[in-house]
C-alpha cells in the first residue's frame, strides 16, 4: 500500500496527490511515469511523476478525474492509500544543454511538462515556458514554473488570463525572432496542439519533442496497446517513449487510437453515477 500524504484540488477535476513511494522517489527521472491502481480489481492508470522528494520518500502525481478509475483515485483522501504504484517507467526526458528551450504546455499537459522544464532549467538552459488553456480556471502551476523560467507566457482562449489566443501564437512570436528563437522545443498537451507545434517548428529545423499519451495497460511493452507510428517504425510509448520526435509522429493514427474507447468510457461513467 502507498499512503496518500496530501490531496489538493488545483483546478476543476484536477488533483495534486503527494504519495509515499520511497523507491520510486529515489529512482525517478524527469519524464518518467508510474502505473497506479486505487484498489483490487481496479484499472491500471498511467500517471506522469510530476515531482519527487527522495529525502521524504514522496512523489507528486497530477490526476484529472475523467473516468470512473481516475475519479476513485482523486477520491482517495490524505490518510488513505493506493494499492499499487509501479515504476518509474518509460524513458526519461533527454536533458542536455541546448541553450534556449521553449517548453509548451496545453491544459493538463502543463502538469506533465513541469518536471521536464524544471530539469532542463537545472541543466543550464534558458527556458521560455508557454502554457495555456480554455480559461483562467485551468491554468496550473504558473508560480512553480515562473520560479525557474527565463520567461513565462500564458495564453487563454477567452483572454481571462495572460494573452487571448493559443500557445501556438506565443510560440510563433519566438520562432520569427532569431534573437530569442529556441534551439529545442518540448510540447505536451492535446494531440492537436502538439501536432500544431511540430508543424510550426518544422520549417526552422528545430529539434521538437512531444510527449504522447496513447492507451496504455501494462506499461512494460507486453500489451501493445500504446503503439504509435514514428516515421516508418512502430514504437511503444511505455518503453520507447513517452517522448518522441514531434516531426516523426503519425498524429492521424494517434488521434484515432485515442478515440477508440470514448463511447465505452462514457457508458462506464454513466453506470458508475
Amino acid at each position: 500500500m502507498f499512503p496518500v500524504i496530501k490531496n489538493d484540488l488545483i483546478a476543476p477535476k484536477l488533483h495534486r496527490l503527494v504519495v509515499s513511494a520511497p523507491r520510486v522517489a529515489v529512482a525517478r527521472k524527469a519524464g518518467q511515469f508510474v502505473i497506479v491502481r486505487q484498489g483490487v480489481g481496479e484499472e491500471r492508470i498511467p500517471l506522469t511523476i510530476g515531482d519527487a522528494d527522495p529525502q521524504e520518500g514522496t512523489i507528486t502525481l497530477f490526476v484529472q478525474a475523467i473516468g470512473t478509475s481516475t475519479q476513485k483515485i482523486v477520491n482517495t483522501p490524505a490518510g488513505g492509500s493506493l494499492l499499487d504504484v509501479a515504476g518509474p517507467l518509460g524513458m526519461p526526458t533527454e536533458i542536455k544543454t541546448w541553450g534556449r528551450v521553449a517548453c509548451v504546455g496545453g491544459g493538463v499537459g502543463t502538469a506533465v511538462l513541469y518536471p521536464m522544464a524544471k530539469a532542463l532549467a537545472a541543466a543550464g538552459n534558458e527556458v521560455t515556458t508557454i502554457i495555456g488553456g480554455r480559461s483562467k480556471s485551468i491554468i496550473i502551476l504558473a508560480d512553480e514554473l515562473a520560479a525557474f523560467s527565463h520567461d513565462l507566457r500564458i495564453s487563454t482562449d477567452d483572454g481571462s488570463a495572460g494573452c487571448k489566443g493559443f500557445v501556438t501564437d506565443s510560440l510563433g512570436s519566438l520562432l520569427v525572432d532569431e534573437a530569442v528563437r529556441p534551439q529545442a522545443v518540448l510540447a505536451v498537451g492535446p494531440a492537436g496542439m502538439m501536432r500544431a507545434v511540430a508543424e510550426q517548428t518544422r520549417p526552422y529545423g528545430i529539434h521538437t519533442v512531444v510527449s504522447l499519451n496513447p492507451i496504455m495497460i501494462d506499461g512494460t511493452g507486453m500489451c501493445g496497446g500504446c503503439r504509435v507510428q514514428i516515421g516508418d517504425e512502430i514504437k511503444f510509448a511505455c518503453v520507447d517513449g513517452p517522448e518522441f520526435d514531434g516531426h516523426q509522429v503519425h498524429f492521424d493514427g494517434l488521434v484515432k487510437r485515442l478515440a477508440m474507447y470514448k463511447a465505452h468510457e462514457e457508458n462506464c461513467r454513466l453506470l458508475a453515477s
